[in-house]
């Protein structure tokens, strides 16, 4: 027979194959197609190859949380789109938090045993969300694993550990679920010999089926130590199943290349990313489809599980986004389907776990494409499953098929990755005939495609009506009284310990109680009170926020409005009433506390119930209290946002009756699904898991952003310029800056409009203050106009690039807010510097990808720091080898610039030496933990190195972008 060639174009996809018979479901026929590059892949059936072990999801980190208050039908067709076979990413392994009450990514989630004869199998919500997984996928496996732990271990690694594991296999058993596997702990080290006593206990207690993976840790470059301490460890090596590490192809990067060590090869273990960054659901599809296939090409990893599973938790957090799929708005159903889905859905729907990877038929084209090849255990299906993302041309691959397998027809399905939309993604291409072993395929650069002898595959249809921009309404009441017994509030989630619903005392009916006594093992040092969180984020901040309160331990209760930004913190407006009668205002931002108002009224006492109270108006702030005014103060720092309950650690409390008011008539807002933008430049490029793109100023989420071009910087000043869709009569602009950065907010700013888009008139200008809250550019009187242009003329921070959250047009009245002054250019504090580029730095502890010598080398954007997997505690220190003997007079430190706090150094010591072995101290205080640069100063000293110790930082771990030495000529 003699093969044909037709190329069909599906939507901006082109895929040519070579065919006897093809079923062309989309478009016609155009052609021949032209010469291309060829390359020959042999799948045969009796190829050497690992076993392939399945793709999950991790649902841990409280990132699960807002998906249980879905409405239906939109909460079983997100479920739909996780689990069911031949649906969506038709998922094989759901991995779960055991939870901790502990703050362990974006929220807490619940322990099961709470103390040693507190066990609660019901508490949580990852049974329903493991039992709605199984009512899918009878055959799913599931993976459960610790972050934090109760306060009555002994110690993090102690035996309590492994009856705290058992009591969870019970539970699970209990709910009729049989786990696969377990682990010990996440990102937290390692210990040797608690695994050999997990291994033996499991065995002794009827769990002998139940599979170790080990270690769950992040320890680039050496992902897999582990492997080294078995090759000598043989107890060690039996004690554990499965090698498990975490982000085995780089952290949150493209994922061209995977990592694996000799030892890893030689354990004959499986190896698993047993979790794998997705990154933001749209943007981490490249990087997912690149993994993938490389995990095994480049490292014989045969299991890929992906954090998080759905991105369902609140989105004032600086890795929202990060999921499969974005289901964060429980109020109004909406929910999104992003590319990641039907990447995994190229392998999840071709295989099954105990398929064999075929080791000839893996590896990489000419061209640049990534290839495997896996078959069925029984029979004689087989699966190819290429990715064309870093191809530099089309190619067409001839595959030549053997040793026993099918000859039937395969089928052939395509994703275009280069597109936004969705709609070219998972597309039935049609069948090719095998012609006596043979068929070929031409791929197209950023594709996925996969070619398999199976049937059955589809890619699901539901969508979600509901308006992305639509907002929880207030006013907003919750009396707890729907809330079962034991039960999580809809809306509420937890950052750290345990609120629940229980009988109130004093009254009838149900209260929200925090019921967490012993202060938890916290995961990576987070210390907070015990907090809950309610509300929308993007709510408008002229409100008040009332609940009951009633103490049952001595301490204290806050009442938290205006929280923009939460990320191991909650950035915001805290009243505070202690049982002594001791109150407080309090505003918290990256920075730490500041106290605006305190004083002292008749105490609360414990056992009885008060009424709490926060007025926002503007920058004005009014504590009540019974419905007696406490103080009314003025500050700007917060704007917009929820509200939430604390409570002194680890003390109990309840609260009744919340409630949420307007206080003035909220802004109407051009809706953004009616808009579109442009701008005088943006970062496309993939960064840390994110675009900046300029659609992002007006998609309604707080984690996504437009930036200028910052790679290299483009010069301010910069403009975004959106079309409203129609002539309004603008009022103002409201602009929302990164919800946990303070760099690249605009200080500076000219607003322009026009009716036609080609003729502006200047309507506004000023400068807003350097802060992360929501600001305003009102207008005395409105002005009609269809296009409405913000131009930055100055941004604070590093790098100088102008940044945007959220962009909003109002057709009423907007108040001023977070106006500011000019802020001119600094003149330099320090004329003399040690050049950089002359240095050499080493640290006590370091990250890999986070040495030392990413403090002096000039990027902002870089930084230094401390191990954190496995964590080393402070104190740790930087030591700068100065290149030469000079008169040192000064050290400038500056913060991370990436808006996430953790590591600020807060606590320091500066020594110097001549030598570097004897070191002299030469200053040493506290700096505020905030992104500002910061410095210290010491009498003239000649020195060759510098000694930074950092004591203390924010949320227990050190860091540093850059670190600059003055001297005196």
């Amino acid at each position: 027979m003699i093969a044909k060639t037709t190329t069909v174009r599906l939507g901006a996809a082109v895929l040519a194959v070579s065919l006897a018979a093809i079923t062309i479901p989309l478009g016609a026929a155009t052609g021949a197609s032209q010469a291309v590059p060829e390359h020959t892949i042999v799948v045969d059936g009796q190829d050497t190859g690992r076993t392939f072990d399945g793709i999950g999801g991790v649902s841990a980190g409280g990132s699960s949380r807002l998906l249980v208050d879905y409405p239906e039908p939109e909460r079983s067709q997100i479920l739909d789109y996780l689990f069911r076979p031949d649906y969506g990413a038709a998922l094989d392994i759901l991995k779960v938090e055991i939870g901790g009450d502990v703050d362990s990514t974006s929220g807490a989630e619940a322990s099961h045993m709470r103390t040693p004869d507190d066990v609660d199998c019901d508490r949580g919500y990852e049974w329903w969300l493991m039992a709605e997984a199984k009512a899918r996928n009878p055959e799913i496996a599931f993976y459960g694993l610790p972050w934090g732990a109760p306060g009555w271990f002994d110690d993090y690694w102690s035996p309590d550990r492994a009856e705290y594991l058992l009591t969870w296999l019970d539970c699970a058993e209990q709910n009729g679920f049989d786990i696969a596997y377990l682990g010990a702990a996440n990102e937290s080290g390692s210990d040797r010999d608690f695994y050999v006593h997990l291994r033996a206990a499991l065995d002794e207690n009827g769990h002998e089926d139940v599979e170790i993976v080990a270690t769950d840790n992040h320890a680039p470059p050496d992902y897999w130590f582990v492997a080294e301490e078995m090759r000598t460890d043989p107890e060690f090596a039996a004690a554990v199943d499965i090698l498990g590490e975490h982000d085995v192809c780089v952290w949150r990067t493209e994922q061209r290349e995977c990592h694996v060590s000799e030892a890893a090869l030689e354990s004959g273990k499986p190896l698993w990313d047993s979790e794998n960054s997705t990154q933001d659901y749209v943007v981490g599809a490249k990087p997912l489809a690149r993994a993938m296939n490389r995990h095994y090409i480049d490292a014989q990893v045969t299991g890929n599980l992906n954090w998080a599973l759905v991105s369902a938790w609140y989105d004032n957090f600086p890795i929202g986004g990060t999921g499969l799929m974005l289901a964060e708005r429980p109020w109004s159903g909406y929910y999104e389907v992003g590319p990641s889905i039907w990447v995994d859905a190229h392998t999840t729907q071709f295989t099954d776990p105990g398929w064999r990877y075929l080791d000839g038929a893996s590896g990489y084209s000419p061209a640049g494409a990534s290839y495997v090849g896996l078959r069925a255990p029984d029979g004689d299906d087989y699966s190819v499953v290429i990715e064309t993302l870093d191809s530099d041309s089309a190619e067409t691959l001839r595959f030549d098929v053997t040793g026993g397998l099918s000859g039937d027809d395969v089928h052939v399905w395509s994703t275009d990755l280069e597109t936004r939309t969705t709609d070219d993604d998972f597309i039935d291409a049609g069948a090719i005939e095998v012609d006596d072993g043979s068929f070929e395929l031409t791929v197209e650069p950023g594709h996925v495609y996969t070619v398999s002898t199976t049937t059955g595959q589809a890619k699901g249809s539901a969508r979600s009506a509901a308006d992305p921009g639509e907002q929880l309404r207030v006013p907003y009441a919750e009396d707890f009284e729907d809330v079962p017994a034991g039960g999580l509030a809809p809306y509420f989630a937890d950052v750290h310990g345990g609120f629940e619903a229980a009988p109130c005392t004093g009254r009838d009916g149900t209260c929200y109680r925090q019921v967490v006594t012993q202060k938890p093992i916290s995961w990576h040092a987070v210390d907070l009170p015990p907090t809950t969180m309610v509300g929308d984020p993007r709510w408008w901040g002229d409100y008040q926020v009332q609940v009951d309160a009633l103490l049952e331990d001595e301490g204290f209760v806050e009442l938290l409005g205006r929280v923009d930004s939460q990320q191991h913190n909650v950035a915001g407006y805290r009243l505070r009433v202690s049982d002594t009668g001791a109150w407080s205002i309090v505003t918290q931002a990256q920075g730490g506390d500041t106290e605006l108002a305190s004083g002292t009224t008749t105490p609360l006492g414990t056992g009885t119930w008060h009424r709490l109270g926060l007025r926002f108006r503007g920058h004005q702030i009014t504590a009540l209290l019974d419905g007696a005014e406490l103080a009314t103060v003025q500050d700007s720092g917060h704007t917009t946002g929820q509200v939430g309950l604390r409570v002194s650690g680890w003390d109990r409390a309840q609260f009744d009756n919340l409630k949420v008011t307007p206080t003035g008539h909220w802004p109407r807002f051009v809706p953004h699904s009616q808009m579109s933008a442009a701008a005088t430049s943006e970062h496309a490029d993939n960064d840390a898991g994110h675009t900046y793109t300029v659609g992002e100023a007006i998609d309604d989420r707080l984690w996504s952003e437009w930036r200028s071009e910052y790679d290299p910087v483009a010069a301010l000043p910069q403009a975004i310029t959106l079309d409203l869709g129609a002539t309004v009569p603008v009022r103002g602009l409201a602009y929302t800056p990164a919800v946990t950065q303070a760099a690249g907010a605009i200080t500076s700013y000219n607003v322009y409009a026009s009716k036609n888009g080609d003729d502006y008139d200047l309507i506004a200008s000023g400068h807003w203050e350097a802060t992360r809250a929501t600001k305003t550019a009102p207008l005395q009187r409105p002005h009609l106009a269809r296009f409405v242009r913000l131009e930055a003329t100055q941004v604070a921070g590093c790098p100088q690039a102008a940044l945007v959250t959220e962009l909003n047009v109002s057709t009423t009245p907007l108040a001023a807010l977070g106006h500011g002054t000019a802020t001119p250019d600094p003149e330099p504090e320090f004329p003399h510097l040690v050049p950089q580029t002359e240095m050499t730095a080493t640290a006590t502890s370091e990250q890999a990808g986070y040495e030392a010598a990413k403090a002096i080398d000039g990027n902002c954007g870089t930084m230094w720091h401390q191990s954190w997997s496995p964590y080393t505690p402070p104190p740790q220190s930087i030591t700068l080898d100065l290149g030469d003997t000079y008169d040192t007079t000064a050290l400038t430190y500056q913060p991370r610039q990436d808006g996430n706090g953790n590591g600020v150094v807060v606590g320091y010591e500066i020594a110097v030496s001549a030598d570097g072995e004897s070191f002299t101290d030469v200053a040493a205080g506290e700096w505020a933990g905030d992104a500002t640069t910061k410095y210290d100063e010491w009498a003239a000293t000649p020195a060759r190195y510098v000694r930074l110790t950092a004591l203390e930082g924010v949320n227990g771990h050190l860091s540093a972008a850059e670190i600059n030495i003055a001297h005196i000529p």
